[in-house]
């Protein structure tokens, strides 16, 4: 998951998604350093991606770029679940995309002196292109991608990774909507937090919450 999942799995507590937000920077034991809520997003964090990456359906999709990104397919798959998790926001989500950015935004501006400091450095950008609202278009993701090549590890197949895309576009799609409700549950289940969920959302996927217990 990237960063509009990690922020939309926080609930509506400010320094969980705080937490959630940096999570992949705080490393080790340094989680310790923080206020209790923000502790609770960081290890919060770690347990998405750990649950993320072990899911056989996130595999599935992971399997179609290993060829192309190697170690670094994972990393992409998480921006292309963010697109869809954007592009069927209101399906998902009770609050408007706009709105939770704009509160992700005040978030990090009112926290910006504790940030782990390649956050910090990221920050400005961030906020300034409304990195939260980017993933709706493929447009978007292009975009993203090329700034995460610029400021991470990540090699620069921008457009390799836009073909897949687009050539496998309902796969994806198909695999998000897979995967997606059980994060959900997993979520909503192990860590007690009550994320914004809109009815249509409840409604499609009451029947397997259900199921889990």
């Amino acid at each position: 998951m990237n960063f509009l999942a990690h922020t939309f799995l926080s609930g509506d507590s400010d320094e969980v998604r705080i937490g959630n937000f940096i999570g992949d920077y705080v490393k080790g034991s340094d989680f310790k350093l923080y206020p209790e809520g923000i502790r609770k997003g960081i290890i919060l964090h770690r347990h998405i991606d750990s649950y993320t990456d072990s899911h056989p359906v996130v595999r599935q999709s992971i399997a179609r770029l290993m060829p192309l990104y190697h170690k670094y397919a994972g990393v992409i798959i998480d921006i292309f679940y963010d697109h869809f998790l954007s592009v069927n926001w209101d399906f998902i989500s009770s609050v408007p995309l706009p709105e939770l950015a704009e509160i992700t935004y005040r978030n990090l501006h009112e926290h910006y002196d504790i940030l782990p400091e390649p956050i910090r450095r990221v920050v400005p950008s961030f906020i300034f292109n409304r990195w939260l609202e980017a993933y709706n278009t493929i447009e978007g993701i292009e975009s993203v991608l090329k700034k995460m090549s610029t400021v991470t590890t990540l090699p620069d197949l921008t457009l390799e990774a836009i073909r897949s895309l687009e050539e496998h576009y309902e796969e994806y799609q198909s695999e998000f909507f897979a995967f997606f409700p059980d994060i959900v549950h997993y979520v909503m289940r192990a860590f007690d937090i009550d994320l914004f969920l809109a009815d249509s959302f409840v409604m499609e996927f009451d029947e397997a919450f259900r199921k889990r217990g």
